[in-house]
């Protein structure tokens, strides 16, 4: 927007109403929190530049697609943005994301997060599980210094799942058997103290699996 328009623009506001203007502050506060979320993705992609295609790193750039910064590679003529082959790669409303990370934290249902988030069912519901397999794939290999580690124990879990091998549960639902058992999956969770975190689904508990797990991070 041109300098003379922006201006117009601004003396506009002193004729709007208070619902216009409430909707205009709305506007501008899911505008802020996009930009937000795309200057954290453009970091990102700053800091790990290459093409995810070939792993060429002779780049330039390309235009813009959905907010973000396009790039193409001079090797494979591929062009890519810093969400391609990743798993938040074209799920849209950015200015959202933040709202609904806020759902997952508090632990609400798939449809109330779709109501306080303004989405529909089905998009709240690819979220959640698009939003959950990125700590899954991302996991840190750079592990320092002192380490501690710890095991976790969960239901084994087939939700979202359309064929399940077992009947299906309510809330979660409680194991047969009372302690560990093959119902269950055990994870074992490593941290530095510089804050770098991984975590491990373990085959078993016996010394030589979590040696073995220990060993690769």
């Amino acid at each position: 927007m041109k300098a003379a328009e922006f201006k117009d623009w601004i003396k506009s506001i002193e004729r709007m109403s208070h619902s216009q203007r409430d909707k205009l502050r709305e506007r501008l506060e899911r505008k802020a929190g996009a930009d937000t979320i795309i200057e954290l993705i453009e970091q990102r992609q700053n800091d790990e530049r290459i093409c995810p295609y070939c792993q060429g790193t002779e780049l330039y750039r390309w235009g813009k697609a959905s907010e973000l910064q396009r790039y193409r590679c001079r090797h494979c003529n591929r062009t890519f943005n810093a969400l391609t082959g990743t798993a938040l790669a074209r799920i849209r409303h950015k200015d959202k994301w933040f709202d609904y990370e806020q759902a997952m934290v508090q632990g609400v249902s798939v449809r109330k997060a779709a109501v306080s988030c303004g989405v529909t069912k089905n998009t709240s519901f690819k979220w959640r599980h698009r939003f959950l397999r990125v700590p899954a794939i991302h996991q840190s290999n750079k592990m320092n210094g002192i380490v501690e580690a710890d095991e976790m124990y969960f239901l084994e879990s087939f939700k979202g799942q359309h064929h399940l091998p077992r009947a299906a549960r309510k809330r979660g639902g409680k194991a047969a058997k009372r302690g560990t058992s093959k119902e269950q999956n055990t994870v074992l969770v490593i941290r530095d103290r510089h804050g770098e975190t991984d975590d491990r689904i373990l085959r078993d508990t016996s010394a030589e699996q979590i040696g073995t797990v220990l060993s690769l991070c």
